[in-house]
């Protein structure tokens, strides 16, 4: 029935503008794919266009493995492909291999993607998404935690990503691109 301490959809949708919308307090990230990079080396820009990441991907590898590295070449974070599985499955791993989440297709989701995120240390995401409009959000607990879009950007192969101030920024972006191969391999 009805939950007093639960917010109104009202509330909740006032509370994402205020953190999503255009003056909001998300951190704002871009991740611009190349099309002919060797590898599938891209880089991830912050809202001023500077350089953040870099994802390195590995090429001649049996499964899907992508490495992202800080400015100064320090890997923070690794993305691998689980084969044999029956679900799309990939892994994030720390910088010392530590497993950080799990990212998982849904079996059957006939009308929008869907995936679930099983953090390590941390409550759980659900991912929501449109293939098509390259539209997602991430949610935990019911609530909207970041955004991926691709209509905030006219440039082929580029997405944007907005994340609440109090979530962990190379995990959310880590699942990005998680998202962006097991949808668009």
């Amino acid at each position: 029935m009805f939950n007093k301490d639960r917010p109104s959809r009202r509330e909740q949708r006032k509370e994402e503008r205020e953190v999503f919308g255009r003056r909001g307090s998300a951190t704002q990230y871009r991740l611009r794919e190349s099309l002919f990079s060797i590898g599938d080396d891209f880089w991830i820009e912050d809202s001023q266009g500077q350089r953040v990441f870099k994802v390195d991907g590995k090429l001649l590898r049996i499964r899907n493995t992508l490495f992202f590295e800080d400015m100064q070449g320090n890997r923070v974070c690794k993305i691998q492909e689980k084969l044999l599985t029956i679900k799309d499955t990939m892994t994030i791993e720390g910088a010392n291999d530590e497993p950080l989440a799990t990212v998982k297709k849904a079996l059957i989701s006939p009308l929008r993607d869907r995936w679930t995120v099983k953090v390590g240390n941390g409550p759980d995401l659900a991912v929501r998404g449109n293939v098509l409009d390259y539209e997602y959000t991430i949610g935990e607990d019911g609530r909207k935690v970041a955004e991926i879009s691709k209509r905030w950007f006219r440039i082929a192969n580029t997405y944007g990503v907005q994340i609440e101030p109090s979530q962990n920024d190379i995990l959310i972006l880590a699942v990005t691109v998680a998202l962006d191969r097991m949808a668009h391999p």
